[in-house]
């Protein structure tokens, strides 16, 4: 059976994060996002962050991301928090960790001063930015060492060494 369909009409999920309990059940952990984006796990995946990219459907819509507690065990995820907010009008999509915890995220679609990757702390203190001359959607670690950030522009692929190395699960 499929779990968005109601007395024989297919109905649109709902917008939130959900966890898959088996092949034909979905349930929704969190259901009160705009519009969900890029998600990621801390590297003890204790931690859920999730981009709202809400502001596309409006100037008062959030632009930012937040992090819950995971309990795995019970499959959910509490004390949800702004871990950082964006600057409008630009968007976040892509995310990534670190194995320290370090958010690193893409910016693009707004004000072209922003556009590239900012890295924050696991407190959400930003501590830097890199800046791409093109809007940038997403990232990820590679490498042998996992520390070489690529970072997927318009039309262009970029690739930089970093310090930090990425988190094996994404």
């Amino acid at each position: 059976m499929d779990p968005f369909v109601d007395a024989g009409e297919h109905v649109a999920p709902p917008l939130g994060i959900g966890r898959k309990l088996d092949l034909h059940r979905i349930i929704v952990v969190v259901d009160d996002f705009v519009e969900p984006n890029g998600i990621a796990f801390s590297p003890d995946e204790k931690k859920l962050y999730v981009i709202d990219t809400g502001f596309t459907d409006g100037p008062d819509k959030p632009a930012h991301i937040r992090v819950f507690d995971v309990n795995v065990e019970a499959g959910t995820a509490s004390n949800s928090k702004v871990f950082a907010e964006m600057p409008k009008p630009s968007i976040t999509d892509g995310m990534r960790l670190d194995t320290a915890g370090r958010v690193w995220c893409s910016v693009g679609w707004g004000d072209p001063h922003e556009d590239g990757v900012r890295c924050y702390a696991p407190d959400g203190d930003l501590l830097g930015k890199i800046h791409i001359p093109e809007t940038v959607a997403n990232l990820c670690f590679g490498g042998q060492q996992r520390n070489r950030l690529y970072i997927c522009g318009t039309s262009s692929l970029y690739a930089l060494y970093t310090s930090a190395q990425g988190a094996l699960k994404p």
